[in-house]
C-alpha cells in the first residue's frame, strides 16, 4: 500500500503525516480483510480501492480542515467512507457515522476500537429517524455523506441534523450539475443555499468527482425529514 502514499502529497498543506498513513494503511487493510465476509465494498483490487476510497475520502479535507474541532455526521457511512479516513487526518473532529445496516454499522464500530479513534459515535439508524431526533437534529457542524441518494432526496437527510451556520458536503459523480438543478427547490424548502460546487480529478485516470458544499441559512421546517422511506419515493420538487 505504500506505493499509493505519494497521492495523498496531493493534499498539502494538510496531507496526512506519517502516522495517519500508517492508520490509513491499517484501516484498508481491515476492511480488505473483513469484506470477505460482509461484502463491505465491491471493490477488492489494492489499487483502486486505494483511490476510490481513502483517496476519495480525503478530497473533503480542503472544505473541513479549517473546522478540525467540528462535529460531523457521515450519514450512510457504509464501512466508513469518508469519515473514517477524515477522522484519521483530522484527530480533532468529533465525529458520527450514521449507518441503517447492522452489520456494516458494526463494522464501524469494530474499525474505531481497532484504531483507537476518539470521540466517535456509530449509530446504526436511518437519517429520517435522526434528523427528528432532538439529540442529533441540528446539532452538528457539518453533515456529510458519499454516493448514498440523488442530491434531491439527500438534502432532507442532511439539513435537518445540521445547525444554522453549518453546512452539508455531498460528493457526487460527474452528472451532478443534473442532481443539482433537480434539488434547488429542495434545497431551497430545507433551509439551504449551495455555497460551492468543486471538481476533483481521481489519480490513474479513475474518474472525476463533484464536491457540494450547501450552507444552511434558516431553520429547517419541522415537517422534515418525512416518514423513513418517503423522502426516496417523494422528493421534494
Amino acid at each position: 500500500m505504500k506505493e499509493f502514499f505519494h497521492y495523498l502529497n496531493d493534499f498539502q498543506p494538510i496531507a496526512p503525516v506519517e502516522d495517519q498513513r500508517a492508520q490509513l494503511a491499517q484501516f484498508a487493510r481491515l476492511v480488505l480483510a473483513w469484506n470477505e465476509k460482509l461484502n463491505l465494498t465491491a471493490i477488492r483490487d489494492e489499487k483502486q480501492f486505494w483511490i476510490k476510497h481513502i483517496y476519495d475520502s480525503l478530497t473533503c479535507l480542503p472544505e473541513l480542515a479549517a473546522f478540525n474541532s467540528a462535529r460531523v455526521i457521515d450519514v450512510g457511512t457504509g464501512a466508513g467512507f469518508p469519515g473514517i479516513p477524515l477522522k484519521i487526518v483530522l484527530p480533532g473532529m468529533q465525529l458520527t457515522l450514521a449507518e441503517s445496516v447492522r452489520k456494516k454499522a458494526d463494522f464501524c464500530q469494530l474499525a474505531t476500537d481497532t484504531l483507537n479513534l476518539h470521540d466517535v459515535t456509530v449509530v446504526a439508524e436511518r437519517a429520517e429517524t435522526l434528523g427528528q431526533d432532538k439529540a442529533f437534529r441540528a446539532d452538528y457542524d457539518w453533515a456529510i455523506a458519499r454516493a448514498v441518494a440523488p442530491l434531491s432526496v439527500l438534502v432532507e437527510y442532511l439539513l435537518p441534523l445540521v445547525r444554522v451556520g453549518g453546512s452539508v458536503l455531498s460528493q457526487k459523480g460527474s452528472n451532478a450539475g443534473e442532481e443539482i438543478d433537480r434539488a434547488k427547490k429542495a434545497i431551497s424548502v430545507l433551509g439551504g443555499e449551495i455555497e460551492k460546487v468543486r471538481s476533483v480529478e481521481l489519480p490513474e485516470e479513475m474518474g472525476s468527482r463533484i464536491l457540494i458544499v450547501i450552507n444552511k441559512v434558516k431553520a429547517t421546517p419541522a415537517r422534515y425529514p418525512r416518514r423513513p422511506g418517503t423522502p426516496k419515493k417523494q422528493p421534494i420538487s
